[in-house]
């Protein structure tokens, strides 16, 4: 029961060293594409993946010993508790992670959430793709860029 409690917690969970890549992901298929893909291409073990917006504000912002500030975040729009959008907010407000970059990674077509997004600074908004192959794909790319490729300012 212990472990569970600590599966959903991530206040719980001990950590050693902060991913820099966070995850946040509802639809389980689509987190296990994307921990695939990033697992594929060599980024698996330094991706953490929580559930809803609110997990991910806890996981950057809950007091512990050791920051978790990812390098990157991987986002989606509809999440439950706390939605896409609203997290983006609070993320692109605060001095501490205003220049953490997010990529909207969602379903979601809606030119309302692509501007509002824009809006409220995100890097990046990338449709998921329907077949599998170029989603897992599509994940590698965003990773391998974010992490290998972009050059992030200066702590």
């Amino acid at each position: 029961m212990a472990d569970k409690a600590r599966d959903r917690n991530p206040a719980l969970r001990p950590v050693a060293i902060a991913a820099e890549i966070l995850l946040v992901e509802d639809d389980l298929r689509d987190a296990e594409l994307t921990l695939q893909a990033l697992r594929e291409c060599g980024l698996g073990n330094r991706a953490e993946h929580v559930t809803d917006g609110a997990e991910a504000l806890d996981y950057i912002f809950a007091p512990k010993t050791t920051p978790s500030i990812p390098k990157v975040i991987l986002l989606d729009l509809n999440l439950r508790k706390m939605g896409g959008l609203n997290v983006l907010r609070q993320l692109k407000t605060d001095e501490r992670t205003r220049g953490i970059p997010i990529v909207v990674l969602t379903g979601s077509k809606m030119a309302v959430e692509v501007v509002d997004s824009y809006k409220l600074g995100v890097n990046s908004y990338v449709l998921k793709p329907a077949d599998g192959k170029k989603f897992v794909e599509t994940v590698a790319a965003l990773g391998h860029y974010w992490l290998t490729i972009n050059e992030p300012p200066p702590p």
